[in-house]
């Protein structure tokens, strides 16, 4: 009797215990996820915030500008063009937004800290950087040069760098910040006849991926994009070298597709969605998302289709040198789509028609 007395104790007193423990495990989980959404809560709201976006006065980095002016924050607008950048500016203003432009080359680190420099000046801190300038060279390997991939990487990569490292400090030291970096689907698949374009993409994406595994432990948040083609407008001040139209013609082709590419604004939308969410990577796409997993999961199939791609795409004349703008090779072959016109004026590619 006195067994089984001390049995059935036993067993409500595990009993107990098992039950306090599952109640402070619940306990617990409860308190995570309602921290969990008072965070999601906080981080989702991006207004007042100040925003930075590189290569911001054309094309997506504009296509972002005016969706976080949406969104009630304030930007900083930086290009090497200060008349584009002038344009960009009053467009975002129209939105209701406090604008701080700045010409920069990012590629020049110290136009870079004066960028930073002004931005506080101007707003104080800077919570969220937007590195997305950029350039394109398209042609065969044969037509480019050392200089094309130097400027790729200087532009690309080292701008991107440099401006991360500027903004770093003062990140670290507030234990909260949102480094966005804009790579291409480029960066994870070379694409053949793209070969500065995707030197840089790729060291970019390892940098950025780098960047979010070292630096979550301190608050700051760190998103990867890798967008596949988009409707930019981009084929307009693209560079061409090689068989300089028939490159243009097969490029604006693909960039204007809406079977093949993706509307800027929707991407900005995209873009912003997963700011807020607090993810680490965001393919945009399903074009681009069906060629990452093709590479992923056969690499030696896919650089196979790319070999075949490869020899449908103009061949180099012999003696070809030098490049031209889409803009100036519009004129002399053919103004790609109605659609290509247009998205160029949307995203100040071009000016708009009066």
């Amino acid at each position: 009797m006195k067994t089984r007395t001390k049995v059935i104790l036993g067993g409500l007193a595990a009993g107990a215990a098992l039950g306090t423990v599952a109640a402070g495990v619940a306990t617990a989980l409860a308190g995570r996820f309602l921290l969990h959404r008072l965070r999601r809560h906080e981080n989702g709201d991006l207004r007042g915030q100040t925003v930075l976006v590189t290569g911001s006065s054309r094309g997506l980095g504009l296509a972002l500008a005016e969706e976080f002016a949406r969104e009630g924050c304030r930007l900083v607008l930086c290009s090497r063009n200060q008349h584009e950048l002038a344009r960009a500016r009053q467009r975002v203003e129209r939105l209701g937004a406090e604008v701080c432009a700045v010409a920069c080359d990012v590629s020049r680190p110290e136009q870079v800290e004066h960028l930073i420099r002004v931005a506080r000046q101007h707003f104080g801190e800077i919570n969220i950087l937007v590195n997305n300038a950029g350039i394109i060279s398209v042609g065969p390997l044969a037509s480019q040069t050392r200089e094309d991939f130097h400027e790729a990487m200087d532009v690309i990569f080292w701008g991107t760098v440099h401006s991360t490292l500027a903004v770093l400090p003062e990140m670290l030291e507030r234990g909260k910040g949102r480094i966005v970096n804009i790579t291409s689907i480029g960066g994870r698949v070379s694409m053949p006849h793209l070969l500065p374009y995707n030197c840089a993409k790729f060291a970019t994406v390892g940098f950025s991926e780098g960047l979010h595994a070292e630096l979550k432990r301190f608050g700051i948040q760190v998103l990867t994009v890798v967008p596949g083609l988009m409707r930019t407008g981009s084929h307009v001040n693209a560079r061409f070298k090689g068989n300089q139209a028939a490159e243009y013609r097969w490029f604006a082709a693909g960039a204007n597709n809406p079977l093949l590419s993706m509307s800027a604004d929707r991407a900005a939308a995209k873009i912003i969605d997963a700011i807020r969410n607090g993810r680490a990577e965001l393919t945009l796409g399903w074009q681009a998302k069906a060629l990452a997993s093709a590479h992923h999961f056969s690499p030696s199939l896919a650089a196979e289709a790319l070999a075949l791609v490869n020899r449908v795409l103009p061949k180099a004349p012999s003696g070809a040198a030098g490049s031209k703008s889409g803009r100036e090779l519009e004129s002399r072959t053919m103004r790609w789509s109605k659609r290509g016109r247009r998205a160029a004026q949307r995203y100040n590619q071009i000016e708009e028609a009066a």
